[in-house]
């Protein structure tokens, strides 16, 4: 599903917002994909949430590019660094390292060559800074609840993905 939400998002940069909810009709009316209704949601409503928070996203993109702006990206790139981006600061339900990977495998199916890398590159940096804030939110919450117990996941990085573990 990741995939259609990407397709959907990319449709964004050249409709006006408007058009968008024909444009999400036409999208899943065309034929090449069959989706259920709770899915056809799920999509719809993942992209209006990345929409919703468009200039959020675009703000900590363009503190994380090296030479870039988010205006010069190419728009594939820029849907794919958006979804990211997305998930790893506002949907708790995927973990940080599978938002990179799927990123960066939308990237090497779509983008152009190198995408993968500078994708992954872009994304690593901005789940860096966005562990450290939950890490310091983190020990502060858990630190004023006696005997919590620790939990959660740890992604790292292997090569050119990350990979996530519980702990």
């Amino acid at each position: 599903m990741r995939e259609q939400i990407f397709k959907l998002l990319f449709r964004t940069e050249f409709n006006d917002p408007a058009e968008m909810e024909e444009q999400a009709e036409f999208f899943f009316d065309s034929g090449d994909m069959t989706v259920t209704e709770k899915d056809r949601e799920y999509i719809t409503g993942k992209c209006s949430r990345i929409l919703e928070n468009i200039e959020e996203i675009d703000r900590t993109l363009d503190d994380k590019l090296e030479g870039w702006t988010v205006s010069r990206l190419p728009k594939v790139e820029l849907a794919i660094l958006r979804l990211g981006t997305y998930e790893i600061l506002y949907d708790d339900s995927v973990p940080t390292g599978v938002a990179i990977n799927e990123a960066v495998e939308l990237g090497k199916k779509f983008g152009e060559d190198g995408s993968g890398a500078f994708i992954n590159g872009v994304l690593a940096g901005i789940s860096g800074k966005e562990r450290s804030k939950r890490s310091s939110s983190d020990r502060e919450e858990k630190a004023s609840r006696p005997g919590s117990a620790s939990g959660g996941s740890v992604s790292e990085r292997k090569g050119e993905t990350y990979i996530t573990r519980r702990i």
